[in-house]
């Protein structure tokens, strides 16, 4: 798209604002908004940026020790092909936007180039990734400043169908009208739990469609005087809200796909699980990165805490899903279960494209699938099927990810080092508030 098909739209939609996005280290959806006087301007040359913003935490707490804050600048440079309008949002559109130094090289701390490396360095392999983002979420309201489910409806229940309709209709068609194509949608088994899941594409539009499925779902809700909340553990005594990430390979003319074997799951399907799994323990410090993700990582509760993986096995942290009949090639895909809406989507696949290609190139092995509850296995099938028990907290998956020199090398150096910082800033404010102070930060902020 080009800036003059984007000034066409915004003047022939009465647009006045458009909202300029980023996503930042603790997966915080923020940006800035050009009025239309000025729009051509800012899209040729970006907004301006503080740099310590970047360093900033879920509580807005600034952590400077990283070396990022008052001083240095730099720009918000939307990618042109992101261009929407809102369907939720009177006069206004949204573009996401790459972090770009003053000098014009991209900025260490921009998470979209993180994942635009791994893009490469997969083009490279002659490999192309696409995937979907699967989130869970839960609808409510709040009475007396208590956040209550909308209903108490069974899982897949028509109950629960018919009591968010309106909503869902609503939500369904402002993804559509964004060119998001909608999937399937279900009631989930929590009070007030939904899913609803949209097509892949390859994986930096993936992790775009994320950002504007996130944008567009609070903000439907808002309209319908409803809140939504993505955190993974809204509510202490009921189920936690995961966001699936799908993985496909394929070649570069997108007409074969990699993981598709002749019997199943092909030999570079294996070593990419096999990437996965020796890593996953560090890649959950990208995937699972809050406070809250740990009130969801349990075992026995469908959201996957070991190193395990298997085929149609939902206690697996990697799940292979069966194909669907008559489209073998197109339907192979794996699943990775242990991903939350609390991380940035962009470091989130970044680093799980990074692992599932170091399997590759080091012709890794994975264990046997598992076709049982990891819970079931003894200490020593355990220790023979490669099995262990992932982080049960933020501290611990943080030690993790430094210790894991190909995800450090990942983020970079200056965004592996604000990461660390600005996680385990959180990770220190929780431990001294309430379960309940920590369950409503995260339900307000995802």
């Amino acid at each position: 798209m080009s800036i003059e098909t984007i000034l066409s739209h915004v003047n022939s939609s009465s647009v006045r604002l458009v909202r300029f996005l980023y996503c930042d280290t603790s997966g915080i959806i923020r940006g800035k908004a050009a009025h239309v006087d000025s729009l051509q301007r800012r899209l040729e040359s970006g907004i301006g940026l503080v740099k310590g913003m970047m360093a900033m935490n879920l509580l807005d707490q600034m952590q400077t020790n990283t070396g990022f804050g008052a001083v240095g600048e730099v720009r918000l440079i939307a990618d042109l092909d992101t261009f929407t309008l809102l369907p939720y949002a009177a006069q206004s559109a949204l573009i996401l936007c790459d972090l770009v130094e003053l000098d014009r090289r991209p900025f260490a701390l921009c998470p979209r180039t993180v994942l635009k490396r791994q893009i490469q360095k997969a083009s490279e392999m002659g490999v192309r990734i696409e995937a979907a983002f699967e989130p869970e979420f839960t609808l409510g309201t709040i009475d007396q400043g208590n956040f209550q489910p909308i209903d108490e409806s069974l899982c897949f229940s028509t109950d629960g169908m018919n009591r968010a309709a309106d909503f869902i209709n609503r939500f369904t068609n402002a993804l559509e009208r964004q060119g998001i194509e909608v999937e399937q949608y279900y009631p989930e088994l929590g009070h007030g739990q939904h899913e609803l899941s949209i097509t892949r594409a390859e994986a930096l539009a993936a992790a775009d469609r994320h950002i504007l499925y996130r944008e567009s779902l609070r903000a439907t809700a808002a309209e319908c005087g409803l809140v939504a909340s993505l955190a993974p553990k809204p509510l202490a005594n009921q189920p936690g809200n995961g966001c699936h990430l799908h993985l496909s390979a394929w070649d570069k003319n997108s007409s074969a796909n990699l993981f598709r074997g002749q019997d199943g799951l092909s030999e570079f399907a294996l070593q990419f699980i096999a990437g996965l799994i020796k890593h996953l323990p560090a890649l959950v410090g990208l995937t699972c990165p809050s406070v809250n993700s740990y009130r969801r990582l349990k075992p026995r509760t469908w959201a996957s805490a070991f190193t395990a993986w298997g085929y149609e096995n939902r206690e697996a942290a990697v799940r292979v899903p069966s194909v669907f009949w008559g489209q073998e090639d197109a339907s192979t895909n794996i699943e990775i279960k242990c991903v939350d809406s609390s991380s940035n989507p962009y470091l989130a696949l970044a680093g799980a494209i990074a692992c599932g290609l170091d399997g590759v190139k080091r012709k890794l092995c994975p264990p046997q699938p598992l076709d049982t509850d990891p819970c079931s296995l003894s200490a020593e099938e355990m220790a023979s099927n490669q099995v262990r028990r992932l982080p049960t907290n933020l501290k611990e998956s943080l030690k993790r990810l430094i210790h894991d020199a190909l995800l450090m090398e990942v983020l970079g150096d200056e965004l592996a080092r604000t990461f660390i910082m600005v996680k385990t800033s959180e990770a220190l404010a929780f431990a001294k508030a309430s379960v309940e102070s920590e369950l409503r930060q995260h339900r307000t902020k995802f």
